[in-house]
């Protein structure tokens, strides 16, 4: 081997490792974006799983004038003020007139709920505005397009307040009842209304 040749072969292996050892980075870079990739549509996935299973959750209580979950046991037109006071305590934001809701908020996982009494006190509409942990899983996931999607055209769409408070109601009556969905855009959804038709 000559003084030529000895360098040339340094170069060639140095290379070659070099060469090696970046596709080796790239293979695992690319295997980590993957992963990450698959990962991220799982999760994705699984938000819109559980907002569909939200969705649905409101179909068959709204029959019976109730709302699922922590207010099952209210009933728009029957449960009394002192009811749900007796269930739930006094309100974290209570209503300042009698045209006034009082405000249950979102914390630890629960949903915030509104509800707003005729002049008897009794019950005649509540509000439902989710959770504040993990939103795109409840009522954040829900959009206009999923809401047509499962359960079809509605009974009513319109448009509350003006400029930039303006909101899209989406109604839909349910027997006695009628659910209404308050969307700030079409994949932000604000809060649920149920309410007598």
């Amino acid at each position: 081997m000559n003084r030529w040749t000895a360098p040339i072969r340094k170069l060639a292996l140095v290379a070659t490792v070099t060469g090696v050892a970046l596709a080796g980075t790239v293979g695992i870079s690319t295997a980590f974006t993957t992963q990450a990739a698959a990962s991220a549509s799982s999760d994705a996935a699984y938000q819109h799983q559980l907002a569909v299973e939200t969705l649905n959750s409101f179909y068959k209580p709204a029959l019976q004038g109730k709302f699922p979950g922590d207010v099952n046991s209210f009933t728009i037109g029957k449960t009394k003020r002192s009811d749900v006071l007796n269930r739930f305590g006094p309100a974290e934001l209570p209503r300042s007139n009698a045209n006034g809701y009082d405000n249950y908020t979102a914390d630890m996982g629960h949903p915030g709920y509104a509800f707003h009494y005729n002049k008897s006190n009794v019950l005649d509409q509540m509000r439902y505005f989710g959770t504040n942990v993990e939103r795109q899983t409840n009522i954040g996931g829900i959009t206009m397009k999923l809401l047509r999607e499962k359960w079809y055209a509605p009974s009513a769409v319109s448009k509350i307040g003006k400029g930039k408070s303006e909101q899209t109601k989406v109604t839909y009556v349910r027997g006695s009842y009628k659910l209404e969905f308050i969307f700030n855009s079409s994949t932000d959804l604000d809060h649920i209304n149920l309410l007598k038709k």
